[in-house]
């Protein structure tokens, strides 16, 4: 294996079945599609693709097809003489040329005009592309890494996505399992993420998670599979103030706030007249359970958070909005 080689973290069946299959896939030079949910790291798949090919000592070249217009695209592509357009004072090769020998990884390859498209299919049949203002075709030899988090057999027949592009593309196609379907390297990622955070911020070591924060790692759906985890547990690190305890509070959703722009805001008193209404009891209630909390565990905020199931931010908010102390 190339030192190249990304690192990929799980050793759940789904994804080690995977890794298995890119291992054999990267010996064979033939065009690969790459399919996944956001975050579920279809670019360390392309890399890998790469690196554990014969090609792994040539270069390994990048474009995301949706950051670009599509003339920006095809320019960046493909290259371009002088004078092309406006702007162009020189000639510059484009991706395709500067991954001669190499790999080319397209990312959001579904968000490309028809136009590039259609020169694209050509280089993966033909190994010949023009740049932008020239007549002359240019040879390249390029094993062609696509990835997309869209549907593109329905694109196809919603006349969005060329058939035959479709078709050369998908010599084989690697459908990346979503981290809910993987929920046996949810721990293996939360202390991989964790012990990097720690070192970063200079801790000694890393004091691992609480069992409670692990089980609701493990029962949250992760709609932004591994780059959302990853988020999740440095946030969890950063805003741990005790690094010699195991870290017990996890916020999930960095926007959520009572002061949240758009949200219905709540009276903080009710109207007078009105402290029988639903409002007032609610607000009572919470009141009285986060002061009862907050005695109990001897005004240790954190044991308290704990104890009541919430942040400890969120029972920093729940202080100052009751007035306790």
């Amino acid at each position: 294996m190339s030192p190249d080689a990304p690192s990929l973290i799980g050793q759940s069946p789904a994804f080690v079945e995977v890794l298995e299959r890119v291992s054999r896939l990267a010996q064979v030079d033939r065009p690969v599609l790459v399919v996944g949910e956001r975050g579920t790291g279809k670019e360390l798949i392309a890399a890998r693709l790469h690196f554990l090919s014969r090609r792994w000592d040539r270069p390994f070249v990048q474009i995301n097809c949706a950051a670009l217009a599509e003339t920006l695209l095809e320019s960046e592509l493909f290259g371009h003489e002088a004078g092309a357009f406006t702007g162009a004072v020189r000639r510059r090769a484009g991706r395709f040329e500067r991954a001669d020998g190499g790999s080319l990884f397209l990312d959001e390859i579904a968000t490309a005009s028809s136009a590039v498209q259609e020169k694209v299919l050509r280089v993966v049949e033909y190994g010949t592309f023009e740049r932008v203002g020239a007549s002359a075709a240019v040879q390249v030899d390029v094993r062609l890494i696509a990835a997309t988090n869209a549907d593109l057999p329905a694109l196809v027949s919603e006349g969005r996505f060329r058939a035959d592009l479709l078709d050369r593309l998908s010599f084989e196609v690697v459908t990346l399992p979503p981290l809910r379907a993987r929920r046996e390297d949810i721990r293996l990622l939360a202390s991989h993420f964790g012990i990097g955070m720690a070192t970063a911020m200079g801790w000694p070591s890393f004091p691992g998670f609480a069992e409670a924060a692990l089980e609701a790692m493990e029962a949250h759906p992760w709609p932004g599979n591994v780059r959302e985890i990853r988020n999740v547990v440095e946030r969890a690190v950063h805003r741990w103030e005790d690094p010699g305890t195991p870290i017990a509070a996890l916020v999930f959703d960095p926007f959520e706030s009572p002061y949240r722009p758009g949200r219905p805001a709540a009276a903080a008193q009710p109207p007078a007249g009105q402290e029988g209404t639903l409002t007032a009891i609610v607000a009572e209630t919470e009141r009285r359970l986060v002061d009862e909390a907050l005695a109990s565990c001897r005004y240790n905020r954190r044991q308290a958070a704990r104890r009541l199931g919430v942040s400890y931010d969120q029972l920093r908010t729940l202080i100052r909005r009751h007035g306790l102390r």
